[in-house]
C-alpha cells in the first residue's frame, strides 16, 4: 500500500506532462501510436503519384530524391518517371547524396537513434511495427545511414518538411514503391532544382 502511495505522484506528473507532448506534437513532431483518420488519408492532388514526364541520364530503376520540390521519382525509361509525393528533412535535417537500398522491411519496428531522443525526450524507446508506428507500412533502408524512405502514421505532412532526414510518403505509395524497387536500387538525393 505504502508502495502505491509513493508512486502515485509520479503517475500523477506522467498525465500532467501530456498536454505538452501534445502540442509539441502538434507543432510537427513525431506522433508514435497516432492512426490517422480516412480524411486524413485524402492527399492533395498535386501529391499523389502519378506519371510524369522526367529528363535524365539514370538507368530506369534509379530513384531521384528531390528534396527542395518535395518529389520522389522512380525512372521508368523512355523519358517518364512515377513521380510520388513525400514528406522531407526540416530546416537542419535536410541532405544530398548517393546510396543504395540496403535493406527493406514491411511493417517496420521504430528504434529512435539517441540524437532524436535526446530532441524529442517524450519518444518511446521502441514501437513495434503496426499502423501507429512512424514508420508506417514499409521501410526502404539506405546505405549505412540512420536515413530511410518510409511510410508514416501522418499523411498530413506529405509535401512538408518536418522529419529528423528520413522521406515519407503514404502507406499505399511506399507500399507500391516497396514492390517495384530491390534491395541495391541506387537512390540519388538531390538538394537543389535540376536547371535544363
Amino acid at each position: 500500500m505504502l508502495r502505491a502511495l509513493l508512486a502515485l505522484p509520479f503517475v500523477l506528473l506522467m498525465f500532467a506532462a501530456t498536454p505538452a507532448v501534445h502540442a509539441q506534437n502538434a507543432a510537427g513532431g513525431d506522433r508514435p501510436g497516432y492512426v490517422p483518420s480516412e480524411d486524413e488519408e485524402q492527399l492533395d492532388p498535386k501529391w499523389e503519384k502519378t506519371v510524369v514526364f522526367y529528363r535524365t541520364a539514370e538507368a530506369p530503376g534509379t530513384i531521384i530524391v528531390n528534396t527542395n520540390e518535395r518529389f520522389l521519382y522512380l525512372i521508368l525509361g523512355a523519358g517518364r518517371a512515377l513521380r510520388y509525393g513525400i514528406g522531407v528533412g526540416r530546416d537542419g535535417f535536410q541532405w544530398q547524396g548517393l546510396l543504395r537500398i540496403t535493406n527493406k522491411k514491411e511493417w517496420p519496428d521504430w528504434t529512435p537513434p539517441p540524437e532524436m531522443i535526446a530532441r524529442q525526450p517524450f519518444l518511446p524507446r521502441f514501437m513495434a511495427g503496426g499502423p501507429g508506428n512512424p514508420l508506417g507500412a514499409r521501410a526502404l533502408y539506405l546505405g549505412t545511414t540512420v536515413y530511410r524512405i518510409h511510410g508514416t502514421n501522418e499523411p498530413q505532412t506529405i509535401g512538408t518538411a518536418v522529419s529528423s532526414g528520413c522521406f515519407r510518403l503514404t502507406n499505399p505509395d511506399v507500399s507500391d514503391l516497396y514492390d517495384r524497387v530491390p534491395v541495391g536500387t541506387k537512390v540519388i538525393v538531390l538538394q537543389q532544382p535540376n536547371v535544363s
